[in-house]
């Protein structure tokens, strides 16, 4: 064996090794969806609230994965979610199929969106991919208006009548069986994402990120990766949306509107983007502070949601949960890893921050 290839087999052992440690589930990771499964219990009150939560959370996974991961910004994701919520509704109300099998349909008619889209979306910079993506937003809303023998127009989907899971749960107006189907379908989805972030595929999308430039110099597939990311963030927006019709039983043209990009933007907003989580937690902030604040001012709760969204901003949260983590994880790696920097002389490790 060459000294070259000795070396790239060695790189490839490190590369690999440190792609598994990334890999490996912490304990904070552990402790939040134990939070999560520990809810079905403890609030059951409050199902109804905690299945929205899901939705927005697995809604924002998937914007993660495009605006975090691969550097895509988009104002009109919302429109791969509405598409997904009409696609379960149809199912459910012309053919009555399980409602897995709804889900599997939304993901393949968001993702066929997404992958036909895709092309005019990496053709421009931000600013173009921001028009772009709006405008395919508004294209299917107006759509979804004017074929009202199809979505039921401005009247919304009616008589959308959902069969039992596996034909065995049915679905139950204290939305116990609905938080659970969301949980489990956003726990699923949400491991499948990790494990593609932590690979050499998620890694190559940071690289673009950060320099396409350069990762096309190396040889990556710039336009295939985003290509490809663009099209699984958008099938799992779909499901997101048929979540949400399947558990309400209605759709209307609110699963398209705008809002509906910018409350998932904000959520990244609140909870961060590039590490998944962001989402999760940032739907968990979101929707209590709407919650709460709308029974304190119902009609100004937005402007108390702007200010508290400002303040994160001037706080810079970036560089707090910067702080936070590596406080963490200095802590859980103990004081045999912290004894190298004692030294007056110690410098940061290759990558700290």
């Amino acid at each position: 064996m060459s000294h070259a290839s000795a070396d790239s087999f060695v790189q490839s052992g490190i590369v690999a090794r440190t792609l598994a440690r990334r890999g490996h589930w912490r304990v904070p990771e552990i402790l939040f969806w134990l939070a999560a499964l520990a809810s079905i219990w403890l609030l059951p009150d409050r199902h109804l609230i905690l299945n929205e939560i899901a939705i927005i959370g697995l809604f924002a996974v998937s914007l993660d994965l495009i605006l975090g991961y691969a550097g895509i910004v988009s104002l009109g994701h919302a429109a791969f979610f509405g598409l997904g919520a009409y696609t379960a509704g149809l199912i459910a109300k012309h053919f009555a199929l399980d409602p897995l099998i709804g889900l599997v349909g939304a993901a393949a008619t968001a993702a066929a969106l997404g992958w036909v889209t895709s092309f005019l979306v990496l053709r421009g910079a931000d600013l173009t991919r921001l028009m772009v993506t709006l405008g395919v937003a508004l294209i299917l809303a107006e759509v979804a208006n004017q074929a009202a023998w199809l979505t039921g127009g401005a009247d919304g989907l009616q008589g959308v009548i959902m069969p039992a899971i596996l034909g065995r749960f049915e679905f139950d107006i204290f939305g116990t069986t609905a938080y659970v189907y969301s949980l489990v379908v956003t726990f699923v989805l949400f491991v499948i994402a990790r494990r593609i972030v932590v690979s050499p595929f998620g890694l190559s999308l940071r690289a673009i990120r950060d320099n396409p430039l350069r990762a096309r110099a190396v040889g990556i597939p710039v336009n295939a990766r985003l290509i490809a990311v663009y099209t699984l963030a958008a099938a799992y927006a779909g499901v997101a949306g048929a979540l949400l019709a399947q558990t309400t039983q209605f759709v209307s043209l609110d699963v398209i509107a705008f809002h509906r990009s910018a409350d998932v933007l904000l959520v990244l907003v609140i909870g961060g983007t590039g590490y998944l989580y962001g989402g999760l937690v940032g739907a968990v902030v979101f929707k209590l502070l709407q919650d709460w604040l709308a029974s304190i001012t119902p009609q100004y709760w937005l402007f108390w949601i702007g200010l508290i969204l400002i303040v994160l901003v001037l706080a810079d949260r970036d560089r707090l949960t910067a702080r936070l983590t590596a406080a963490w994880r200095a802590r859980a790696a103990g004081p045999a890893s912290a004894a190298p920097a004692a030294g007056p002389h110690a410098t940061p490790a290759s990558g700290e921050r």
